[in-house]
């Protein structure tokens, strides 16, 4: 950082993508991603900053991207569920940041779940 100004613009890039992890209500779809150890092990918290930045560039307003702990599928991390009002939860399995632009388009944006990033029976 070499000015007041990069501080600045670093504070409000910031303050965008925690807005989207604030003040979920009932109409807001969720997206919750297990940050317990095993999480953050697997490499949950570049998933999680990749949800936000993708929520945060598309202006996804009721979409919230927030954090859990154990969701209890280690061998399954990083796992994200998205609860969208008036739908069953999905369940994303071993997310790698690479992924997280298709869910947000084609899940979040379009409603279709990307079913190959699912548990599978």
């Amino acid at each position: 950082m070499k000015s007041l100004e990069e501080l600045k613009a670093i504070r409000d890039r910031m303050q965008g993508q925690l807005a989207s992890r604030d003040h979920v209500g009932e109409q807001d779809t969720r997206v919750v991603v297990g940050m317990a150890t095993c999480g953050i092990a697997a490499g949950a918290r570049p998933v999680l900053n990749r949800f936000m930045e993708e929520v945060t560039k598309r202006e996804l307003h009721s979409v919230k991207v927030v954090q859990t702990g154990c969701i209890g599928m280690c061998r399954l991390e990083p796992i994200v569920e998205v609860y969208a009002p008036g739908q069953e939860k999905v369940t994303y399995v071993k997310v790698q940041p690479e992924m997280v632009a298709r869910i947000v388009s084609d899940h979040l944006v379009g409603g279709n779940v990307v079913t190959e990033y699912t548990i599978k029976d």
